[in-house]
Order: C-alpha cells, then structure tokens, then sequence
C-alpha cells in the first residue's frame, strides 16, 4: 500500500512563497510514476499543478510554470511543491498524489489526504 503525506504551513502571507512537502511510504519516488501536485479552490474543480517523475525532470501547469518549482529529495522519499508570490486566490486543499501516465490517458492511483493552505494577510 502507497501512502503520501502533505505537510507545510496552512497560512501563507500574500507575496510569499508556500512550500509543501510530500512524504511516500510504500514506494520510492524514483519509480516510473509522475509524482504529481494538485490543488482545490474553494468551489472549483481539480487543477493539476505538476509533477515530477524518477529522472527527476519535473513538468507545471504553464499557468503556474512561472511560479512553480517541484524538487525532490530521494534519501527522505520526499518531493517538494514551492509556489512563489502567492495571492488569495492560491486558497486552496493542496494534494500530492501518484500518477500513472499513458500515451492519451493518466490516472492518479494514490492521493494525499490533502492540507488546506490559506493566503491572507
């Protein structure tokens, strides 16, 4: 059984940078598998923010791209979401999840439980 735990702050101050950590247990985050970031705006849909995969490429939503950094540290089994100059609008459950990628198709296996984070003054 995989198992994926957010963890980071749940207020952020706007123009700062919020940073979440996601902790796997069960499999190792240099697998085949995109280890994605993805986020729900208090009543809107799931957006996919980006993932890493094992050669430790990463991929954003181009929306984001610009404020998004993904890392990873393979000796904690950990890979890390920063999102900089955040606003209110970054509200948001942030998940981490396991994804399996196809030619046409992706299906995410495996979620966090997901961490509320708040950007307010």
């Amino acid at each position: 059984q995989v198992q994926l735990q957010e963890s980071g702050p749940g207020l952020v101050k706007p123009s700062q940078t919020l940073s979440l950590t996601c902790t796997v247990a069960g499999d190792s985050i240099t697998t085949h598998y995109y280890w994605s970031w993805i986020r729900q705006s208090p009543g809107k849909g799931l957006e996919w923010m980006g993932a890493i995969v094992a050669t430790g490429s990463t991929y954003s939503r181009p929306s984001l791209k610009s404020r998004t950094s993904i890392s990873r540290d393979t000796s904690k089994n950990q890979f890390t979401l920063q999102l900089s100059s955040v606003t209110p609008e970054d509200t948001a459950v942030y998940y981490c999840a396991r994804a399996i990628v196809g030619s046409s198709w992706y299906e995410y296996d495996f979620w966090g439980q997901g961490t509320q984070v708040t950007v307010s003054s």
